[in-house]
């Protein structure tokens, strides 16, 4: 029997020594420590990191780097790790850097409407600090019960509200950042102007951890919109969708506009606790979240019946109800997950959806006749999600493999409408291989130059995003 080749970045006994001297019990190796701080959601890469460390200060964060720099190992950030591009993932000997010691909100500033904290803190906490102060933090997901500030500025997480608020970068008015040669930068400082060159704030902002390692972020906050609607229509065509949008749009404040298949809400409604919307079932649905204008709301809907854009919806008459309709899309990631599927986050020019999807999905059951396919997404700025579901007697390598080969065909038409492989999820491990499909030959050497400006050694993130 032949012995496994070693991680391709070991913990030497010097480094491993340093480690345990500087963070005591905060630096673990125990397996089940390593299984559970080595992965995201992602599924389909090996984890094998070498060890776990929990700092609890920024200058325990520049203490790391530097140890990370003398020593040579490398170092893979952890927030929260509800990625799903394989951006947290710890694969071959990598030093895990878990944030979850590093949790405080820090300060709040009401005349700049302005919120500092660690990266640890929970995404939802944010949002809950933010309302217990009049405001409103409006980057919301299905998994920011989970999911850390930190984390979210580095994949700059986008979301259910996008089409009204845009992404998280919109909201970050200043980092404080270790970078890879172990420097700490303090960028934006809070400032609304600043117009004193480079903005490296947003160069921070979706790295991907490959930059420097936040160790602070200071968020804006917003006035809270006024109450909000959900209506939920049934569509009989796709294209139609485009339609709808642009009516509502005319009509009231949207607030999100989302979409997802028939047999997304087949898998949703059959776990029990939810039920269909309508008596009929109908090919696509549009979920719509609005302020106020109900009115105005209800002459849109009677618009797209009318004009044969929509056969059927359902407007909610309380907070509960609009919790429970909301929950039909919401919910489809989590139910989906029990098919381990292969998961595409693309995005192409919101006017371009509808041939985008019907080309894609007609080449996806070309290929795969035999496997089930979930669409949903955030329609109202051109963000799908394609999910191909695994069969139960398919083993996970073997159904990654096939589905890896018509990724080339889907991101070929995701290029030619103008799009990005990476809609809100990041490239991580997962489509680093693909970035030529959004990202040109210079623009790619000029990112692998920018790298090694603020990583010298190649201590932080290795192997992701390019």
């Amino acid at each position: 029997m032949t012995t496994p080749p070693a991680p391709a970045y070991s913990l030497s006994p010097a480094g491993a020594e340093a480690l345990a001297e500087c963070f005591g019990d905060r630096y673990r190796t125990a397996p089940e420590d390593l299984a559970h701080w080595g992965r995201d959601w992602t599924r389909s890469f090996p984890v094998a990191p070498s060890a776990v460390v929990f700092p609890e200060s920024e200058a325990e964060v520049q203490t790391l780097v530097q140890l990370a720099r003398t020593h040579g190992f490398k170092l893979v950030p952890s927030g929260g790790r509800t990625g799903l591009s394989g951006g947290a993932v710890a694969p071959a000997g990598e030093v895990v850097v878990s944030f979850d010691r590093m949790n405080k909100v820090l300060a709040f500033d009401p005349a700049g409407r302005l919120l500092r904290c660690q990266p640890g803190v929970v995404v939802a906490e944010v949002a809950a600090r933010a309302q217990a102060e009049g405001l409103y933090y409006p980057v919301d997901f299905a998994s920011a019960g989970s999911a850390q500030l930190g984390g979210s500025v580095a994949t700059n997480a986008g979301g259910i509200k996008v089409i009204r608020y845009g992404m998280t970068r919109n909201w970050v008015a200043g980092l404080r950042v270790v970078t890879g040669a172990g420097d700490v930068l303090e960028l934006g400082r809070g400032l609304v102007k600043d117009n004193t060159g480079y903005d490296l704030k947003q160069l921070m902002i979706g790295s991907e951890g490959t930059l420097g390692l936040v160790t602070e972020v200071t968020v804006r906050l917003t006035s809270p919109p006024g109450p909000l609607q959900v209506l939920v229509l049934a569509l009989p065509a796709f294209p139609d969708v485009m339609n709808v949008l642009a009516t509502f749009e005319r009509a009231v404040p949207v607030t999100a506009f989302e979409f997802f298949s028939d047999l997304a809400l087949e898998k949703v409604v059959a776990r029990g606790d939810l039920s269909r919307p309508f008596a009929e079932a109908a090919p696509f649905y549009a979920l719509i979240e609005f302020e106020g204008a109900e009115d105005a709301a209800l002459d849109a809907f009677e618009h797209c019946l009318e004009a044969g854009w929509a056969q059927d919806g359902v407007l909610s008459q309380s907070g509960e109800q609009a919790a429970r309709l909301w929950r039909l899309r919401e919910d489809i990631s989590e139910t989906i997950s029990a098919w381990t599927p292969y998961k595409n986050d693309i995005a192409v020019p919101v006017a371009a959806v509808p041939e985008f999807l019907a080309a894609v999905d007609d080449r996806v059951k070309a290929a795969y006749p035999d496997l089930e396919v979930v669409w949903f997404g955030h329609i109202g700025d051109g963000n799908l999600h394609l999910n191909i579901l695994k069969p139960d007697n398919v083993s996970q390598e073997a159904f990654y493999a096939r589905c890896h080969q018509v990724s080339p065909e889907i991101f070929a038409a995701v290029q030619a409408l103008g799009g990005s492989i990476s809609a809100e999820h990041g490239v991580g491990l997962l489509k680093k291989d693909y970035l030529h499909f959004s990202r040109s030959d210079a623009e790619r050497a000029l990112m692998q130059g920018l790298r090694r400006c603020f990583d010298p050694d190649g201590v932080l993130n290795p192997g992701k995003l390019l």
